[in-house]
């Protein structure tokens, strides 16, 4: 869809989305709006605001309180940053982006240094590719990826049967729901546009999966570890009888992931600007 009909055309076509609620709705956290290509985009912060940046991105559906138990309890030291991705919660515009490289503009706002680190993305589901087009797009102002039961493998993504059900009765669909299924229709293209640029990744990269997943195929995981031939390092991790709910089911196996991404010591890397926005 914003290939056929470029950015402009796609905001033009869509209606504009709530304002975003002035106070957060999760108990120890604050708004956080900024501008991107894709228009405003709307998240929370908790934890440090000085700190190590670690920005959650949710999968389809799904919105920032996806995280809410993370963001509860934020490491020492850690400022945690979970946005609404562009078509959902209270970002916007009001229908889908299916383009990865535009999901990934929208979140290039926040990747500010500090203390000589760049913040680490974590990325469930959907969420796994966005964050691995961010790096590519964005190689050295990324310090590092958790993808968390990512779909990556083009030849493994495809529609069922409700998808098609779906799309006839989209009017009747809530905006979630409908965009949902209209990004998810262009993602083996978006996929498939995306290998190629998996070389460009040159942080260190942590893959979770577990081995009962019926939604995104174990399989993607070694898709991702044999495409990432210049990331720093690449640990897999392969959790047995698992599916993929494991961040709601197993938070601690991911906290425990992202306590060694945290403490991962890489070589300095030099300044590549200040980023634009509020979000500092």
């Amino acid at each position: 869809m914003l290939r056929r009909f470029g950015l402009a055309g796609l905001l033009t076509a869509c209606a504009t989305v709530p304002p975003p609620p002035k106070e957060s709705p999760i108990r120890g956290t604050e708004v956080l709006t900024w501008s991107a290509p894709t228009g405003r985009v709307f998240g929370v912060r908790a934890g440090d605001s000085e700190g190590r940046r670690v920005i959650l991105v949710h999968g389809t559906p799904g919105s920032h309180a996806e995280w809410k138990r993370y963001l509860l309890s934020p490491s020492p030291g850690v400022e945690l940053i979970a946005l609404d991705r562009p078509g959902f919660g209270s970002s916007e515009p009001a229908c889908a982006v299916p383009s990865l490289a535009a999901q990934a503009a929208a979140i290039e706002p926040l990747l500010v240094e500090r203390n000589g680190h760049y913040p680490l993305l974590v990325g469930h589901s959907l969420g796994g590719p966005v964050i691995a087009r961010v790096a590519a797009d964005y190689p050295e102002r990324v310090g590092g990826l958790l993808v968390l039961a990512g779909n990556l493998d083009p030849h493994l993504e495809k529609l069922h049967w409700y998808n098609d059900l779906a799309a006839l009765v989209s009017p009747l669909l809530s905006r979630s729901l409908r965009n949902s299924n209209d990004e998810l229709g262009p993602q083996r293209t978006e996929l498939e546009a995306l290998a190629p640029l998996l070389s460009r990744i040159t942080c260190p990269v942590w893959i979770v999966h577990g081995s009962e997943d019926s939604l995104v195929p174990f399989a993607n995981a070694e898709y991702l570890e044999k495409s990432l031939v210049n990331a720093a390092t690449v640990e897999r991790v392969n959790l047995p009888g698992e599916d993929h709910f494991f961040i709601w089911t197993r938070p601690e196996v991911v906290r425990a992931v992202l306590e060694r991404a945290l403490a991962y010591q890489a070589p300095p890397r030099p300044h590549a600007g200040s980023a634009a926005s509020a979000a500092h």
